[in-house]
């Protein structure tokens, strides 16, 4: 009768929980469509880390070798990243400032690669930005080495 009144059929239960199978069906499927989304999540998350990092070593890279272009650019030197601060973080926002200027050239001298192509065979997809910034800080070579392994293992 209720089916025929208000077109909604009644509740079934499950046997011992008594929690309807409709409800139970629904949460599992909810839990289904969650899953597929934070799996997507963590996926784009990495990707993008992955990208920004290898930025960060690219901009390193690039004030490196504007910096070393002579002895009568050095005070340039300090300018430049002052003045690319400022700009970045106008275009860019937050997170372009002179320390992270100086942090992005320290990468790139931390972690050489013999040429462009292979930064990506020399900077581990695992690792995070924060990961670096703490690496950088192991003077001894082999030592970061050690630490690039673990901290990616």
């Amino acid at each position: 009768m209720l089916k025929k009144k208000t077109g909604i059929s009644p509740r079934k239960t499950s046997g011992k929980s008594g929690a309807p199978i409709c409800d139970t069906l629904r949460h599992k499927f909810y839990e289904s469509v969650a899953d597929v989304l934070r799996t997507a999540r963590g996926k784009a998350y990495r990707a993008v880390n992955i990208v920004m990092v290898e930025a960060y070593w690219k901009v390193g890279r690039m004030i490196v070798e504007e910096e070393q272009q002579g002895k009568e650019r050095a005070e340039y030197g300090a300018l430049l990243i002052r003045n690319l601060a400022v700009r970045l973080t106008e275009e860019f926002g937050k997170g372009y400032t002179e320390t992270n200027l100086r942090y992005f050239r320290q990468f790139y001298v931390t972690f050489p690669a013999a040429n462009h192509a292979e930064i990506r065979h020399a900077l581990r997809d695992e690792l995070t930005w924060t990961h670096y910034r703490i690496l950088m800080r192991v003077e001894k070579p082999e030592a970061r080495a050690w630490y690039l392994n673990e901290a990616a293992e």
